[in-house]
């Protein structure tokens, strides 16, 4: 059996600010730290930063007033900002900025009248925070078998924006449909779906090609971890989200010659280090690392990092 690594994989730009945000507010300003939502969607992180002393909150009522929060990755909408005024909150943004850049789209549109059509996961956090900035005029939508009963004020005038974290594959058949609907559809000058998202879907079709069998590590909570696994599936190849090398089932392995593995852009590398050690115990004779694209982008940290109080 021979193992793939495939690059890139692990942790983005905005995953990797998001973390670092909150350690770093960890040692300027110390405990109580506030976090509203998971930092991000892997459950060993947050395990992680819950022993380094951080709280991780739903609502911002659990926040003592006056008390140090720092909002998620995923964006929060217009109105948790204004509670975190009125709640003398100090906030720090790790607000991934390809997230805010979604939000700036939606703001601009929306000003000039345009209704926003944001395709995504309904419920999700990112999508409620993006939704927040215009939601009078913003119509969630997660498949197109919901287009064909869309309704806006004016045809004319409507703009198609996404979540971050969808699958490349299945956003090009919802905004096709879409674009028949409405044919002066609006799509934002750069797509939606962030780089990092669209690498590592790249990379997972890419080791189908040679591969028996994918595993990604990744959460369940994580809807970029769940599209890795679907877009290794869409190519006829067996692919099982693990959470790490706790959950592979030896039987996987029994027939596979070449063993593919990612991580979402979620999940920490010592995970895929871990499942490298369990898959040799299970007999793996060469593990190889593939490089399908260099990934070199980096985020300025938050200003309240930066700079502090």
């Amino acid at each position: 059996m021979q193992v793939f690594l495939v690059r890139p994989r692990g942790f983005c730009a905005g995953v990797a600010r998001a973390i670092k945000t909150v350690e770093l507010a960890l040692e300027k300003f110390g405990p109580p730290l506030y976090v509203r939502h998971a930092i991000v969607h892997n459950q060993h992180v947050i395990d992680g930063l819950k022993e380094k002393g951080v709280i991780f909150v739903e609502s911002l009522e659990d926040i003592p007033r006056g008390s140090r929060v720092v909002f998620s990755a995923h964006g929060v909408s217009p109105i948790i900002r204004k509670e975190a005024a009125a709640r003398s909150l100090k906030v720090i943004d790790a607000t991934c900025p390809l997230v805010s850049k979604v939000h700036l789209e939606a703001i601009r549109y929306a000003k000039q009248g345009y209704s926003i059509i944001l395709v995504g996961h309904k419920g999700h956090v990112e999508l409620e925070g993006t939704s927040g900035e215009a939601p009078s005029q913003t119509i969630i939508i997660e498949n197109k078998d919901e287009v064909a009963g869309l309704k806006v004020i004016d045809p004319a005038k409507v703009i198609v924006l996404t979540q971050t974290t969808l699958s490349v594959d299945d956003t090009k058949s919802v905004i096709g449909a879409l674009k028949e609907k409405f044919p002066r559809l609006i799509e934002p000058p750069q797509g939606d779906i962030c780089y990092a998202t669209q690498n590592r879907q790249d990379a997972v079709k890419y080791l189908s090609g040679f591969c028996d069998l994918v595993l990604v590590v990744g959460d369940p909570s994580s809807s970029n971890s769940n599209q890795l696994k679907e877009a290794a599936a869409q190519k006829g190849i067996k692919a099982y989200l693990i959470k790490d090398n706790s959950e592979i089932n030896p039987e996987w392995l029994k027939d596979a010659t070449a063993v593919g593995v990612t991580a979402s852009a979620s999940a920490p590398d010592h995970l895929v280090e871990q499942v490298v050690v369990f898959l040799q115990k299970q007999g793996a004779q060469k593990i190889q690392e593939i490089q399908k694209k260099q990934e070199d982008t980096q985020f300025p940290l938050p200003k309240e990092i930066d700079v502090g109080e």
